[in-house]
Parts: C-alpha cells; sequence; structure tokens
C-alpha cells in the first residue's frame, strides 16, 4: 500500500462520514440490538460461572461430584444459547444495516 498523499485521500479509512439523525426505524433497531446484547453479556457471566463452579469442583477431589454431569449439561445449554442469540445478533445487526442503506438512498 503506497503512503503517497494522493492514495491517503483515496482511502476509505481517510475520509469522515458525517453524523446521521437515528431515525425511528435505527432507534427501534438500536434499541433491539442493546437487548440482544445485554441478553448475550448476561448469557456469558453464567457460562464463565459454571465453568468456574465447574472447574472447581473438578479440582476439589478426585471423586467425581454428581453435579458435574449436571453442570456440564446446563454449561452445553448455556453455550447453545450463546450461539443462537449471537445468530440473532448478527441477524438484527445485518437488518438495521440494510434499513440504514435504504434511508440514506432514499435521502439522496
Amino acid at each position: 500500500m503506497s503512503s503517497s498523499p494522493g492514495c491517503v485521500a483515496m482511502s476509505g479509512h481517510a475520509t469522515k462520514r458525517s453524523p446521521r439523525k437515528p431515525s425511528a426505524t435505527a432507534a427501534e433497531g438500536s434499541g433491539v440490538v442493546q437487548q440482544v446484547l445485554a441478553e448475550r453479556r448476561e448469557l456469558m457471566i453464567a457460562n464463565e460461572r459454571l465453568r468456574l463452579e465447574l472447574e472447581d469442583l473438578r479440582g476439589q477431589s478426585d471423586k467425581t461430584d454428581p453435579r458435574q454431569h449436571v453442570l456440564e449439561l446446563e454449561n452445553r445449554a448455556l453455550r447453545d444459547e450463546l450461539r443462537t442469540v449471537r445468530a440473532e445478533l448478527d441477524r438484527l445487526t445485518e437488518a438495521v444495516e440494510r434499513v440504514l442503506e435504504e434511508i440514506e438512498k432514499a435521502s439522496l
């Protein structure tokens, strides 16, 4: 990549976008995205808590704790739910981006 001023001026990184006013649709999409992100954070915290508890149980004794299997199943279920929420977040993010592009095209 060239570092000449002409190349820098043509680069997408060198251009600044003007701030947009959030539309009602974008605000609704943003609210949904924020809700999904909050749910994702909660699931990640719950998953980490279970992982740490499972790690503690494994390290405490050589004898397997009956709760270990339950925790492993719960951990697996949380991972599946997190995967689903991430897919939903990706889908919503793409939808919001499409709506913003349509709004931008319509305003031209």
